[in-house]
């Protein structure tokens, strides 16, 4: 289930087809999701950015997680890999895969960033191999992308209730499209707001409901693109305005918590020429549409990375979904009805 059929609609603008960040032209994605015995929850996500080379910039609200190959993308002000997400203790063999995959390139930094999946996971079994890797990036596509329990969000708990994998995006009146992905493993159910109305505070748990993970204690990943012609510095200004979507639904970079983001544009493409490339931009007082969406596609993603997850039992450890029913009982009290 997803929050726009349950006639939850966040902000004001429009969706594109796939209300996913496939919608950006070329953008890809694909996942391996590994659900074995009673211990291994966990898995592989990858998004492919759209050409070899893309502007980029990463912003970081709080910075207990990993991301790696930031450093070039800060210096050069361009992406040229997919981007892996998995669970903290894969990170490396993720990274491997990937430049493997890559084929002749004489070096690589790939991107690959993670969230902890050890309530759900046997994280230190290290299930999550080159081939799992490998096959999310040969799976990845531009069409519908699969939410909550798959690929790198398999594991993952998002406000005390499971999440996992959620994506949404957003068409300005410009015309342009941006689209966000996030691996939802981050902040407290006592914080959780739904287009402003305090769910989780109106959520306690059951008698019988085991606490999830310590909360306040997780990481999210949230992953930015558009097709408008921005430069690095505005990529990085539009990943800046993504974190307020992980405000608005209660998130708040906790001490312990990584969240990570990362946006790049397709507007220009050839970056990587051997002679002068020619540029477009779009001049910095027409960026509002694009902050606007950026900040609701991804208050929307972590919505839909919640609804879309399904109760899950691993490791001795079970994490319940947020029913829809329920979900939709506390806005009614708040004079929010769907349209369902």
């Amino acid at each position: 289930m997803r929050a726009r059929e349950l006639g939850i609609a966040v902000g004001d603008g429009r969706p594109g087809p796939l209300n996913a960040i496939t919608d950006v032209e070329g953008v890809r994605v694909g996942h391996t999701t590994l659900i074995e015995g009673a211990d291994i929850r966990t898995g592989v996500t990858v998004v492919v950015p759209a050409g070899e080379s893309v502007f980029a910039a990463p912003f970081r609200l709080n910075g207990n997680g990993e991301m790696t190959g930031l450093e070039w993308v800060r210096e050069s002000g361009l992406l040229t890999t997919p981007i892996g997400l998995t669970n903290t203790h894969s990170v490396g063999v993720v990274r491997d895969a990937l430049i493997g995959a890559m084929g002749e390139r004489d070096w690589s930094l790939p991107v690959v960033a993670e969230t902890w999946d050890g309530w759900l996971n046997d994280i230190n079994g290290f299930h999550v191999t080159a081939e799992h890797a490998k096959a999310a990036l040969s799976a990845a596509s531009d069409g519908p992308v699969a939410e909550g329990n798959v690929g790198g969000g398999t594991g993952m708990i998002c406000h005390g209730y499971k999440g996992g994998i959620g994506t949404s995006s957003r068409k300005t009146e410009a015309g342009h499209t941006l689209g966000v992905l996030v691996q939802a493993n981050h902040g407290r159910r006592d914080r959780l707001r739904v287009n402003g109305v305090p769910v989780g505070a109106e959520l306690p748990r059951d008698a019988d409901e085991e606490p999830a993970q310590p909360e306040g204690a997780g990481s999210i990943i949230v992953l930015v693109a558009t097709d408008a012609p921005l430069l690095p510095h505005q990529c990085e200004r539009l990943a800046i305005r993504a974190a307020l979507g992980i405000g608005r639904t209660g998130g708040a970079g906790e001490d312990s918590s990584g969240d990570l983001l990362l946006a790049w544009a397709t507007g220009n493409r050839s970056l990587e020429a051997d002679e002068t490339v020619t540029l477009s931009m779009l001049p910095n007082e027409q960026m509002n549409p694009l902050f606007y969406a950026a900040i609701d596609a991804t208050e929307e993603a972590i919505l839909n990375a919640t609804l879309a997850a399904e109760t899950m039992t691993g490791s001795s450890h079970t994490v319940q979904a947020l029913g829809a029913d329920t979900l939709l009982e506390v806005l009614a009290r708040y004079g929010r009805p769907s349209s369902r």
